[in-house]
């Protein structure tokens, strides 16, 4: 079970991608035989890139392979570099907190008015559910990789880049 938990995201990514793939190509097949496409398409492979998107973030956040400018913290000494550390994942969490409680404010808003999509007329909140989801758990793996690098010595990993 610990595993699952662990992976939860590259699952989630996984099972997206390949539903994705299946979907086009039934898509580009039944174009191809009858001249007509499912009219839904575009609309579920949109979802499933917001979605892989945001879960292809938690992967990265527990990796701590986000894009980052390290110009100024490569050039502090370790103590410095560990408090640049701890407050660039202090104010990602924050963004992060703040990114899940407006989207979750969305799905509420959706799932009150009943709003639907427009190709396949289904509630707008069956994919958006995943928005605060994926938010949460992209600051739940930032504080589990900013407190292994926090764990290391000196902070942060010395490459050897500094002074």
């Amino acid at each position: 079970m610990r595993h699952l938990l662990d992976e939860a995201e590259k699952i989630v990514c996984a099972v997206i991608f390949l539903a994705m793939t299946a979907l086009g190509f039934v898509n580009v097949v039944v174009r191809y035989l009858t001249s007509y496409s499912f009219a839904a398409t575009q609309e579920l492979l949109l979802d499933g890139f917001l979605l892989i998107t945001i879960f292809g973030a938690a992967i990265a956040a527990r990796r701590g392979e986000h894009l980052a400018v390290t110009l100024v913290t490569d050039l502090l000494p370790a103590a410095g570099r560990r408090v640049a550390v701890a407050i660039s994942a202090a104010l990602s969490v924050l963004l992060l907190a703040l990114s899940a409680w407006y989207t979750l404010d969305l799905v509420q808003n959706q799932y009150r008015s009943g709003v639907t999509s427009s190709g396949m007329q289904i509630p707008e909140w069956y994919v958006s559910v995943g928005l605060p989801i994926g938010f949460t758990l992209i600051a739940v793996r930032l504080v589990q990789a900013g407190f292994a690098e926090w764990r290391q010595p000196g902070g942060v990993p010395d490459d050897g880049k500094g002074i």
